[in-house]
């Protein structure tokens, strides 16, 4: 008997605490597919920008802090061939232009437009700022709303905003596909002209780039280079 008076108030206690936890996590998961509140373009912008800007600079002066490292050491004779084939370079200004970070500006424009100012799905889901694809099943990852054909898009999932930056400049450093922007990169630092360069990031193709450097004069991005 006394066990049972015991069990009974043991249920007593666990089933509440059971029926909380059940109500905070699936409150907690529509929290996260929500939308964001309704909010004016400025304060979209004001918030897109408290978010993405600090961690942005953060990772620029990182990579800049290497780059110039590297420029120096390169200089003074030494070899980097790790480094060399870690970013798929033949040569020592093949190295640099996939070491030397963008501007800035050209980094809020493309957060900009591929997140809807810090607003999208992917954003709010996955830390995907830059509508990066998956094609790897091993990578933490979600599909995407729509199909091509019978085919799932898949976007990485990152852990934080910090390493969906530091993946994105890691793309822009290593890819086939914008060889010709690292060569313009490591010659010039004006975003205008960079961003005609990132005409294969988007099918939009060379409107790609007209749309870019709107946001950048538009919203006056080029103030945050150095």
């Amino acid at each position: 008997m006394g066990k049972m008076l015991t069990f009974k108030k043991i249920l007593i206690i666990l089933v509440p605490l059971l029926a909380i936890l059940i109500a905070y996590f699936t409150f907690t998961s529509k929290e996260e597919k929500e939308p964001v509140p309704e909010m004016t373009v400025q304060e979209k912008k004001a918030r897109f920008i408290s978010i993405i800007l600090p961690v942005t600079q953060s990772v620029y002066a990182k990579l800049q802090e290497r780059y110039n490292d590297v420029t120096q050491k390169l200089k003074a004779g030494e070899q980097f061939e790790g480094l060399k084939k870690e970013y798929g370079a033949s040569s020592d200004e093949e190295l640099l232009m996939a070491l030397k970070p963008h501007p800035i500006s050209v980094t809020l424009a493309q957060a900009a437009m591929e997140s809807s100012w810090a607003t999208s799905r992917f954003f709010r889901e996955a830390n995907n700022i830059f509508g990066v694809w998956s094609f790897d099943e091993n990578d933490d990852r979600i599909a995407a709303g729509e199909k091509r054909g019978e085919k799932t898009i898949w976007l990485k999932k990152y852990s934080s905003v910090k390493a969906s930056i530091s993946d994105y400049y890691r793309t822009l450093a290593r890819g086939r596909a914008f060889v010709e922007f690292r060569r313009l990169n490591l010659s010039t630092n004006d975003p205008y002209e960079l961003v005609k360069k990132l005409d294969k990031y988007s099918e939009k193709g060379a409107l790609y780039g007209e749309e870019l450097t709107s946001i950048i004069k538009y919203n006056k991005f080029y103030e945050h280079d150095s």
